[in-house]
């Protein structure tokens, strides 16, 4: 097998990992969300820092938060990337799993908007059209449903952001994200000793501490760190073997199946508002998905 091919396996199987993230979250249905968020956040951090040390490359983190620069920008990726894992575990807790999908479906063409916006990046028309494309279906559900997709528009606003405070550090996907789960690990871990040993509560109101009373919710919640950080090696080591157009591509396989789980597992009605908006974001996306293979495509034919 071609390292071509290895890389589109890589990256095939880490989007097929987090389209059925909504069949894992549920198993854990029972538990507060920001309990389940901290304990995601906690073993991701020990399977990531195990996963270094194996590698010998442990105390390259103490380099990367020893430049200002890159201690900050993480810090910043950290709380983006926190805001969406914690809004995901929400929406699968409260039935919502259609709505994350069109989050996701939001979020390349958000994405482009940021560009735009914040680093000045020219847009095709057809890029345009696309964007125009979302936020008119965007605009429909809100009008027909009565009320703003605001869970949707969140989880793509913190992951569009998150790309944005990704883009000036220097490391790895895996250090980096290592870096940013180590800013928010010791807030999970404060979180849950109050939860295990004051009776904090979320704002939920549900009662926790669930971890060590339960052996299958507590395999799980070891679980989650490596549910976590698989798919993220796995699009780690298809970054660097295909390219970055295919991998966007192959980003909709994610939300799509989360699509599909929606309305075929979890049983979520689709409204005829959902039946206009959400073909004008898959329009969308496939105009844009066109115009960006086509000028990757000029680019690398360009003479230099």
């Amino acid at each position: 097998m071609s390292e071509t091919h290895k890389g589109l396996l890589a990256v095939l199987i880490a989007n097929l990992s987090w389209g059925m993230f909504p069949l894992f979250w549920m198993l854990l249905n029972h538990v507060p969300p920001i309990e389940v968020f901290a304990h995601r956040t906690f073993w991701s951090l020990f399977t990531f820092a195990i996963f270094l040390a194996l590698q010998g490359r442990l105390a390259q983190l103490w380099t990367l938060f020893a430049d200002p620069a890159m201690r900050w920008r993480s810090v910043a990726a950290a709380f983006a990337i926190s805001g969406n894992w914690s809004l995901f575990i929400y929406a699968v807790q409260v039935d919502a799993v259609l709505e994350a999908s069109i989050g996701y479906f939001v979020f390349p063409l958000l994405a482009v908007c940021l560009g735009f916006f914040l680093f000045g990046e020219r847009l095709s028309v057809a890029q345009w059209l696309a964007v125009g494309l979302a936020a008119a279906a965007v605009l429909i559900l809100s009008v027909g449903l009565g009320v703003t997709p605001w869970l949707s528009l969140a989880l793509a606003l913190c992951f569009a952001l998150y790309g944005v405070f990704k883009r000036g550090i220097s490391a790895g996907p895996i250090l980096s994200v290592t870096a940013e789960v180590a800013v928010v690990g010791p807030l999970s871990l404060i979180w849950l000793l109050g939860v295990h040993m004051l009776g904090w509560t979320d704002f939920t109101g549900r009662p926790g501490a669930v971890f060590g009373q339960d052996a299958v919710t507590t395999a799980l919640f070891i679980l989650s760190g490596v549910v976590t950080a698989v798919p993220l090696m796995l699009f780690s080591y298809a970054a660097r073997r295909i390219s970055y157009s295919t991998i966007g591509l192959m980003q909709y396989v994610n939300p799509s199946l989360q699509f599909l789980l929606a309305v075929l597992f979890f049983g979520q009605a689709i409204t005829v508002y959902h039946a206009i908006a959400l073909p004008m974001i898959w329009i969308g996306l496939t105009i844009y998905s066109v115009s960006s293979v086509l000028t990757a495509r000029r680019r690398a034919s360009a003479p230099e």
